[in-house]
């Protein structure tokens, strides 16, 4: 049984950030928060903003790290320690420049990609077995281009897109948080990119 205790949304911090491709996790876990209705208070002790509520009567944490992007696993590490949520209960949205825009996929493990964020977690959990919710956000073509690319906001058509597929995302967050991850995988994985 793999239930998620703790799902953790990447993106940067400050407002000139809020907007760009690369905070497709915060995007995620505010839509989430807003439906279950968390609030978020700043907490010093876990380097960010932290949540916690019931959904489907089981205990769930929601963090947004705010430490910057490529120092995301401080934070993690911080909570995941102090709550004893082990790395299979975790749940990492981020966003995913393997996948086009509309695209949205789940899976366990598996290396970073390049993804900075993904990185620092899987250095300060010591293990790369962590579930993660991938979001499409498409790739620039090339590589020299990819930092000014998660940096910017996606263009109108594309963020349509990566909208749509955060709703089917978090039609299948109850079977997440159940520990239904195959069935949700199934689910997500059964739209037609």
């Amino acid at each position: 049984m793999s239930e998620i205790k703790l799902f953790v949304g990447l993106g940067n911090p400050g407002r000139e950030y809020a907007a760009t491709r690369h905070n497709a996790g915060f995007w995620w876990v505010d839509e989430f928060a807003h439906a279950h209705q968390y609030t978020f208070k700043a907490e010093a002790k876990f380097h960010g903003l932290a949540a916690r509520g019931q959904v489907h009567d089981r205990e769930l944490f929601l963090l947004k790290p705010q430490t910057f992007m490529n120092v995301s696993g401080r934070a993690v590490g911080a909570l995941a320690q102090f709550y004893k949520i082990v790395p299979q209960h975790i749940l990492v949205v981020h966003d995913e420049l393997d996948l086009p825009p509309g695209s949205a996929k789940l899976k366990l493990g598996g290396g970073h990609g390049g993804h900075n964020g993904l990185k620092d977690i899987i250095a300060h959990l010591g293990t790369r077995d962590f579930w993660r919710l991938r979001l499409g956000i498409g790739h620039p073509g090339d590589r020299a281009g990819v930092s000014d690319y998660v940096l910017n906001a996606p263009r109108r058509e594309e963020k349509e897109l990566i909208e749509d597929a955060m709703r089917r995302a978090l039609d299948v967050a109850p079977l997440i948080v159940d520990g239904k991850l195959e069935a949700a995988m199934l689910k997500l994985h059964s739209h037609k990119d």
